[in-house]
């Protein structure tokens, strides 16, 4: 009789699958760095540099093409998709649409969650460029945006119609915080659409939010008048306090983990050359804002912030700097009549071997793809944020 109960209780747990429980389901969110601008051709700089080639391992096989990964489901917005999204096994090409594969945050935040938790995982991204907290993803509770004094003066100047310039703000305000929660909720209202082995009976979980968005808030002077001084962005943090809230009330879900990720365009402030002086004020003042919500009593140890400018490159972020100097020799050749154009190309093959050496020039070659606004394109950049993110979250667990 034992033998035989022993035996019905391994044959259950043998019928039951490993992951006969909530599906953990992850939400990104953002603007344009969360859709992500790294082209695929960036993710060879990952091999140049011994700490960041356990992450290549994890995103390519042997020869080079993207792995698949069948225990990771995402689905996307993708405007350059007919439909409006994309969806599927996560692997390379979840970034921002267009003609070439790019990532963004998704892929190494999905292989590195995937790994803490040891089972399936949905990732649901909705990121769109250009978007900002102060209107585009405004939340309720925030209330309704209010043009300063400032504002209403400059609109004056340019004989705008106040009450025609505050109705568009009202019906700009609130826009992409709406088509987050709807795509979400339409993706969760039928799992298996996305993923075909979702199981419905063990249901979902929500199990953590990655914010990751800044730069149409930081670079706004109207909205932020006095940019740089203390305190110029509260208004910011408040706001993103309000979107958390706001957040786990319309999905539900009130202690749902939420990652911020913040702003770190150029890195470390304390490393800025004199061309970037002029922004530390901006940026730092920035950056505090962003964080400051992971310090409220209300969100401690279920909000925390992770500072993206500490995997900012500084080595390739030099190589772009140096390679404009290119461009200025370049207009100082045409413009100089005395030189053939035999003449001028040697002049600035040249000038370019006394730039940069021939390990430089690779390393520009394969690592970046995009402006310093968007951590120059590269892969090496925003594959440690990626899984920076989701190692913060499995802290938080």
């Amino acid at each position: 009789m034992k033998v035989t109960l022993i035996s019905l209780v391994a044959l259950w747990a043998a019928s039951c699958p490993l992951w006969a429980k909530p599906l953990k389901v992850y939400l990104l969110v953002g603007q344009s760095n969360m859709q992500g601008h790294a082209a695929e051709r960036t993710l060879g700089h990952l091999a140049m540099d011994a700490k960041t080639v356990p992450l290549l391992k994890a995103i390519q096989n042997a020869d080079g093409s993207a792995k698949v990964h069948d225990q990771i489901w995402i689905s996307s917005i993708e405007i350059a998709e007919e439909s409006g999204v994309k969806e599927g096994k996560l692997t390379v090409g979840y970034g921002a649409g267009g003609r070439d594969p790019k990532i963004g945050p998704e892929l190494t935040f999905g292989i590195t969650m995937q790994k803490h938790v040891g089972e399936p995982v949905l990732l649901i991204k909705t990121a769109w460029g250009g978007k900002s907290l102060n209107t585009d993803f405004r939340p309720p509770s925030a209330g309704p945006y209010v043009f300063n004094d400032k504002q209403i003066e400059n609109f004056k100047k340019r004989d705008r119609n106040l009450a025609e310039v505050r109705q568009e703000k009202v019906n700009s305000t609130g826009v992409y915080y709406r088509a987050m929660l709807e795509h979400i909720r339409k993706v969760l209202g039928d799992i298996q659409r996305v993923y075909p082995d979702y199981d419905a009976k063990s249901g979902y979980e929500l199990s953590g939010f990655i914010w990751f968005q800044g730069w149409n808030d930081m670079v706004d002077a109207g909205t932020y008048p006095s940019r740089g001084q203390v305190g110029s962005y509260d208004a910011y943090s408040r706001n993103l306090a309000h979107f958390i809230r706001d957040v786990r009330k319309d999905l539900n879900a009130p202690k749902l983990p939420f990652v911020i990720g913040v702003m770190g365009v150029g890195g470390p402030i304390s490393k800025y050359g004199p061309d970037q002086k002029r922004y530390a004020d901006i940026h730092g003042e920035f950056r505090k804002a962003m964080a400051a919500p992971a310090n409220l009593p209300e969100f401690r140890g279920n909000v925390t912030a992770v500072r993206t400018e500490n995997y900012w490159d500084g080595e390739l972020s030099e190589l772009v700097d140096r390679r404009s100097k290119i461009n200025a020799k370049r207009r100082e050749l045409s413009n100089d009549e005395s030189l053939n154009r035999e003449q001028r190309d040697k002049a600035l093959a040249d000038f370019n071997a006394k730039l940069f050496t021939k390990e430089e020039l690779q390393i520009l070659e394969l690592g970046v793809s995009n402006a310093a606004y968007h951590y120059l394109g590269s892969a090496k950049i925003l594959g440690q944020i990626g899984k920076a993110f989701a190692d913060a979250l499995a802290a938080m667990n």
